[in-house]
């Protein structure tokens, strides 16, 4: 990609590209000029240079992103394309052996993409680290930003030293262990786009929390700040860690549901999606959110309090399953 008009990242950055490929990438665009499609780029590239999975780490890496924007139909039709450009090739020999000029490779039509759902933000991302080392359409922390902002105030930029705990959030990267006096200690980045700030959590807490504190794994934290005598900065000492859907059981009020005439399937939500039960010191405890429709009709409107019998818990599928019923996908939780 080019932005104002400076080169962001080159081909040879990309991790699977060799400089053959290069090459015949940069010969094939120098004689015929720019690609149009998926199919174009398959069929005018020399193939015996460049293989499917060097096209593949492209497509994941964005080189397709000026010609096609779902990254998902453009990995899933690659063997498609390379079909499509075997046919091509066979079809202008073919030609060849019998007309005087006619170009039979270009007659061939082009076939759709496969159809497929574009991957989501976290998932575009984690595959354009793979192939490029680094975030470089965006950030992990968009997707989630706008909602974790209304209960986790305090960017990671305006810290405080404090020996008041914070409520922090971010993107964890650079996990690793070490051995210390008293045992073991993570330590990891987090990074909520306003700062990458280094965070550490004893062993205990990892070890209880070791399917979250994970590199490219969103958490919210809550932590003291102190001064790191190596950067002349501040350092986390982590003490408490939520993933996205039991910081909404934590610190979410309410789920409200909008309602314009038909009522959602309720018992389905809540079958699929029920409340967790935990064990901790204070025994058992149910996590999950309760749920108040708002509902629209004839010019009057209502916010009606549903039972804890309509109490769920709130993952990603189970919130896109109440947007899909709800008046103009408008479900949303309530913080304040």
């Amino acid at each position: 990609p080019v932005a104002d008009q400076l080169i962001r990242y080159g081909l040879g950055a990309i991790k699977g590209t060799g400089q053959q490929a290069i090459e015949a990438i940069v010969a094939a665009r120098e004689s015929g000029g720019l690609f149009t499609s998926l199919y174009d780029f398959c069929r005018r590239v020399d193939r015996t240079r460049l293989n499917k999975r060097t096209v593949e780490a492209l497509v994941k890496a964005g080189a397709f992103d000026a010609i096609e924007r779902n990254r998902a139909a453009l990995v899933a039709s690659i063997d498609r394309a390379f079909e499509f450009a075997q046919a091509c090739e066979a079809n202008a020999h073919q030609g060849g052996l019998f007309d005087e000029g006619d170009d039979h490779g270009s007659s061939t039509q082009e076939p759709d993409l496969v159809r497929v759902l574009p991957w989501g933000v976290k998932e575009r991302l984690t595959l354009e680290k793979t192939a490029v080392g680094f975030y470089l359409s965006g950030h992990l922390f968009d997707e989630v930003e706008r909602e974790v902002r209304q209960f986790v105030k305090r960017r990671l930029d305006e810290l405080m030293d404090s020996r008041e705990p914070q409520l922090l959030v971010g993107v964890v990267s650079e996990l690793r262990m070490i051995n210390v006096q008293r045992g073991r200690l993570a330590l990891f980045k987090l990074d909520d786009k306003s700062q990458v700030i280094e965070a550490s959590a004893d062993e205990g807490l990892y070890n209880a929390h070791k399917q979250l504190l994970r590199d490219d794994e969103l958490v919210v934290v809550m932590a003291r700040a102190q001064p790191d005598r190596f950067s002349g900065g501040l350092r986390l000492q982590v003490q408490q860690v939520w993933d996205l859907t039991q910081a909404r059981c934590r610190f979410g009020k309410y789920l409200r549901v909008e309602v314009n005439g038909q009522a959602p399937d309720i018992a389905r939500v809540v079958r699929e999606h029920p409340v967790r039960t935990e064990i901790s010191e204070q025994g058992e405890l149910n996590r999950g959110l309760g749920v108040r429709l708002h509902v629209l009709r004839e010019g009057a409107q209502a916010e009606l309090q549903l039972g804890d019998a309509a109490r769920f818990y709130p993952s990603d599928a189970a919130l896109a399953s109440w947007m899909a019923q709800a008046h103009n996908g408008q479900a949303r939780i309530v913080y304040d």
